[in-house]
């Protein structure tokens, strides 16, 4: 499949999807994961290349607090499509149990599983919080396209202000509760070299002592590193020459600083051979562009209750949206956000995404879709998809 970039013929690079089982306002935990699982067989039917689910904790909105659970459920109830998360966030949880976790799925459903590795979410909002804030109501142009003009460029937007979510006693009790008392998070480097140790048979304590994952060691699992900036994350999955997912959907202002970082890093493998980067992309489409920006209403207010600490609220309906009261504070702590999310119709989308794969180099693009109703976000999907075959 080839795109026409300035007269040269391009290879499409293939679009998979991220899945944050996201509850509807009304709606219900187990109508999430229903959703879930639709969702998944309709992609597989489209010829999206991946279905990757999130994790997030003590959020009303979102269903998706394990990867690994919700993951084996989508396994189970397709046949092609690679699964996987994005990401498994390493603060919390042991190599060990990561491997077992996903050696177990691999029993079952052999050399379909992608295994995305986070870091914490704490020690991602601290790199974020010293970062300098943006201006506090940015102006409507604000933020660099990349490359130039505008009609051929990628936004890359002002950092927002997080120094509030920081200190939000919510999130603290967040982390309070994933980790045990007075547990500290290992180097997350090293965290990386023991899941791929175990999984290769080659585990060797400090005292020289070997240790078997089963199930785990030996699974036919694909290892990614996810990273918003170009910090440890993207050092380390270059260093490792793995798979990298750059998240512009999360962090849009630092995407080009992550996967710069990475090429920096990159060391040959027996992995890869060369850099690989995917990069997530927050997505509506509709029929038209104004009916798209209508089913995308809810995307502001669903990330300012991420970004002021409450935690992701349900999904809200249009309605919802239109009878709430908007600040010039609220615009600007969601403004870099909700200006680089690609909505409108399949045409308008799809040359925003070239666009984004073409500033950022990418070998793959990751697609998030969250919309009020389930049909619509299906539709999305679908639309997307044959936009892209064309």
């Amino acid at each position: 499949m080839l795109a026409v970039v300035e007269g040269i013929a391009v290879p499409e690079v293939a679009l998979s999807v991220l899945d944050l089982a996201p509850i509807s306002e009304g709606a219900t935990a187990a109508t999430a994961v229903r959703n879930t699982i639709d969702l998944a067989r309709h992609a597989e039917r489209l010829g999206y290349k991946r279905y990757w689910l999130a994790e997030h904790h003590l959020a009303p909105g979102v269903a998706g607090s394990s990867p690994p659970v919700l993951g084996a459920l989508v396994a189970s109830a397709t046949e092609r499509i690679r699964v996987g998360s994005a990401g498994v966030q390493l603060a919390h949880r042991t190599p060990l149990s990561v491997v077992e976790e996903f050696g177990l799925i691999d029993a079952l459903h052999p050399g379909r599983l992608d295994l995305g590795l986070g870091r914490s979410g704490k020690q991602l909002l601290r790199e974020r919080a010293d970062r300098p804030p943006a201006p506090a109501a940015p102006p409507p142009d604000a933020g660099v396209l990349i490359p130039p003009p505008p009609d051929a460029g990628v936004l890359i937007p002002p950092p927002p202000d997080l120094r509030g979510l920081t200190r939000s006693p919510r999130l603290a009790l967040t982390f309070g509760l994933l980790q045990q008392p007075g547990a500290e998070t290992p180097d997350y480097g090293e965290q990386v070299a023991d899941i791929l140790a175990l999984l290769e048979g080659t585990y060797r304590s400090p005292e020289g002592l070997d240790a078997h994952a089963v199930p785990g060691e030996g699974a036919d699992v694909e290892v990614w590193i996810l990273g918003s900036s170009g910090g440890a994350s993207a050092r380390t999955a270059g260093e490792r020459g793995l798979r990298f997912v750059a998240n512009y959907h999360v962090s849009p202002s630092t995407v080009l600083d992550a996967v710069g970082a990475y090429r920096a890093a990159f060391t040959p493998s027996k992995y890869l051979a060369r850099p690989h980067v995917a990069v997530s992309a927050d997505v509506v489409v509709a029929e038209t562009d104004a009916k798209a920006a209508e089913l995308a209403a809810g995307y502001g207010p669903w990330v300012r209750s991420i970004r002021t600490g409450q935690g992701a609220i349900p999904f809200p309906a249009t309605e919802t949206v239109a009878a709430q009261a908007w600040t010039d504070e609220d615009a600007a702590i969601v403004a870099d956000r909700v200006r680089t999310q690609f909505t409108g119709s399949p045409k308008t989308v799809a040359e925003g995404l070239r666009r984004l794969r073409d500033a950022t180099g990418a070998d793959e693009l990751v697609i998030t879709t969250i919309t009020h109703e389930h049909a619509d976000r299906v539709r999305s999907y679908e639309l997307l998809a044959g936009e892209w075959g064309r």
